[in-house]
Formats: structure tokens, C-alpha cells, sequence
């Protein structure tokens, strides 16, 4: 796929700004605050319909005025198609597809396909289960629409199970039953396609960890659910089973504190380099490996399963990478995927990626596309 176009319209520093992209290379080169990442966010808002640096709409959209919206014209295998969001301060979105609204978000997603690789991604090793959490669901959210209507219907009854437990009275049986039982049904579709994606991802962070690092070590990726399933690729049943038992364990408890303690909420990616826990034991460029391992193989698997090459954003990763993890990066890039990439000078550029990007300026929320 190919993205043509992007136009931003008061949406964070961007008032009214159209970019059209001639390479498959391009390189936003700015200071900082300017507007590179932004411009990167707009494109991973069109892709999965969220951001790694937002929860609400009315962050994106500039002071004083009521909507933002954002528009690309894509090129999927010679057809084009136009993406379209309105972003509310106040209020949904919309979102269309070739002109038409769509009413489901199953519909918007998987149109544009995109893995983003930011500086902030590093805390995938780093930080807590919820990033690792959040990093699985974006890419099962491109590679299965219908994952998000699974998200959404689980946190729904996550959020009136947690209102039920935190009641003063003490929860109707029947009425917790009921909502235990919409937890594991919801739950152990969100636990096994979780599952399944790690199982088809850990071979691949594998590969790309060893050639990184030359055979000098080796990397495990792998799923730790909350409720303890005993297989690979457990079936609904094999879930449900270890589901309901582990929340007989825990109802006491979950009673006593007032919130769930069973469920996907609470799972958990383990990265393992040379057999040991990458967070407390990794070198910082040990960490650095594991997570541009980890990128590559989510490019790689989109790749496979979608049929098309997804967009490529590196949003000042590559001042985090030691040279030879940057030219590690940059010849798998090659010329396989659109890639974006934003850098405050240009100097972590060789001249054959200099002479076949696109070099775009970015000052104070305007792109100048004819100078370096």
C-alpha cells in the first residue's frame, strides 16, 4: 500500500495542511516541537484509530475550534481510497471510507495498515503489563477488525462488574453470576487471539533478534495470560474452564478490594533474552535489539497476513539506536515499505537514503517540501 496524501485541518499544531508523498522514503527533518511526530500520529490514528500519545479527541484538536479532521488518499494494489476522520472536542468522530460514513469501527480499520516505532516504545521492555497489553491489542486491532468490538464489549463489562464489586451492599449472587459469565465469554475470545498472535510472532522477533545481534543471542517472546491456560493454542473451552476456576479463587479477594483480579486485564508479554527477563537483566542495548526486533517482526507478520506492505513510522527512534543497529534498521527497510521517519539533522543518513527520500522541513506546523 501506498499512501499519496494526508491533510490535516486544526488538528494538534497543523491549522490547514496538505502533504503529498513523491518517495516511498520520506524524512521530516525539524527541531523539536515543530510538528513531526503530529504528522506521524495522524497517520497511526488512520491505522488503528488510536494514539500512543492520547486517550481523547479533544486532545488533537487545536484550541478554540470545535473539529479536526484528518484525510488520506491511499493506493491499495493500483485502486484508490479516501480515509476520513472528524475529531470532536466535543462529541464522536465520524469516520468514512470513500466518501461513505461508517458506522462500526470493524469497517474503518484494516483499510490503512501501519506499524509505528517511536523512542516511547522502548518501554515495552521497560514498562508495565499494560503497555505490553496495549502493543499486542494494536496490532491484533489491524490484523482483525472485529478485535475491537471484542475489546470494547469486554471493558464494558469489566467497568459493570468492577461497579458491582465496589458496591457498599454486598453483590446479588445472580446478579454477579451473570456478569462472570459475560467476563469469560468476552475474556477468553480477547485470551486466545492474544494467544495465537504471540504464537505466530515469536518465531519472527526471533530471527530478526539473531541477525541483529549477529547469533550473539537469542530471544523468547512469550504470553503470560492471567488465568493459567496449559496449552499453546487452548480452545474456548480449555479457557472458560481455567477462567471461572480462578475466579472461584478469587471472589474473597475480589470482594475485600472492590475490582476484578481475574481476566485479560491483567495479562502479561514475557521478553526473554540469553534465558533471562530483558526488564530487570537487559543492557539498555540488549532492550534496544529486543524492541526494533520486536517492530520488525509486527512489519513482517502484517505483511504476511494482510497481503500488502503496511507503512513503516520511525518517530525519532533512530537517535535512540547505536549505528549499527541503525543501519540494522535502515537495510531492512529497504525499499519493501513506505516509510516515514522524522529526525532533528540528517546526519544518521547515508547518501543512498538521502538521494532516494523525500526530504520534508517541518517549522511551527507547515511543511516545506522544497528545501533540505
Amino acid at each position: 500500500m501506498y499512501l499519496r496524501s494526508l491533510h490535516l485541518r486544526h488538528f494538534r499544531n497543523y491549522t490547514d495542511q496538505l502533504a503529498t508523498f513523491e518517495s516511498p522514503k520520506t524524512i521530516l527533518v525539524g527541531d523539536n516541537a515543530q510538528g513531526k511526530s503530529n504528522l506521524l500520529e495522524a497517520v497511526e490514528l488512520l491505522a488503528t484509530l488510536a494514539s500512543h500519545r492520547a486517550n481523547r479527541d479533544r486532545e488533537f484538536v487545536q484550541n478554540t475550534h470545535p473539529v479536526g479532521a484528518l484525510a488520506a488518499e491511499l493506493d491499495r494494489h493500483g485502486t484508490l481510497h479516501e480515509l476520513s476522520i472528524d475529531l470532536r472536542a466535543q462529541g464522536r468522530r465520524s469516520l468514512r471510507v470513500d466518501g461513505q460514513l461508517v458506522r462500526r469501527r470493524a469497517e474503518f480499520l484494516g483499510q490503512l495498515n501501519a506499524v509505528n516505532f517511536s523512542s516511547l516504545d522502548l518501554d515495552l521492555v521497560r514498562g508495565s503489563p499494560s503497555t505490553r497489553r496495549d502493543w499486542l491489542d494494536g496490532i491484533l486491532l489491524q490484523l482483525e477488525p472485529v478485535y475491537g468490538e471484542i475489546l470494547d464489549q469486554y471493558r464494558q463489562v469489566l467497568k459493570q462488574r468492577n461497579a458491582l464489586l465496589k458496591s457498599p451492599t454486598v453483590p446479588n449472587e445472580s446478579t454477579l453470576a451473570a456478569w462472570n459469565a459475560q467476563l469469560v465469554a468476552t475474556g477468553t475470545r480477547a485470551i486466545r487471539r492474544r494467544s495465537r498472535l504471540l504464537q505466530r510472532l515469536q518465531p519472527l522477533a526471533s530471527q530478526w533478534h539473531a541477525a541483529i545481534s549477529g547469533d550473539r543471542e537469542t530471544l523468547r517472546v512469550t504470553y503470560e495470560p492471567q488465568v493459567a491456560i496449559a496449552t499453546p493454542n487452548p480452545t474456548a473451552l480449555e479457557v472458560e474452564d481455567v477462567f471461572w476456576q480462578a475466579i472461584a479463587e478469587k471472589t474473597t479477594a475480589e470482594r475485600l478490594r472492590g475490582t476484578s483480579l481475574v481476566g485479560p486485564h491483567r495479562d502479561d508479554v514475557q521478553l526473554i533474552v540469553n534465558d533471562a527477563p530483558a526488564r530487570q537483566y537487559g543492557s539498555q542495548g540488549q532492550q534496544r535489539t529486543l524492541v526494533l526486533s520486536l517492530k520488525l517482526a509486527e512489519l513482517e507478520l502484517i505483511e504476511t497476513v494482510v497481503g500488502d506492505s503496511p507503512l513503516l513510522l520511525l518517530d525519532d527512534v533512530l537517535a535512540e539506536l547505536d549505528l549499527q543497529r541503525q543501519d540494522r534498521l535502515l537495510d531492512a527497510i529497504g525499499n519493501r515499505v513506505q516509510t516515514l521517519v522524522t529526525a532533528t539533522h540528517l546526519g544518521n543518513f547515508d547518501a543512498r537514503w538521502l538521494d532516494a527520500a523525500q526530504i520534508v522541513t517541518v517549522r511551527q506546523g507547515s511543511l516545506d517540501f522544497g528545501s533540505s
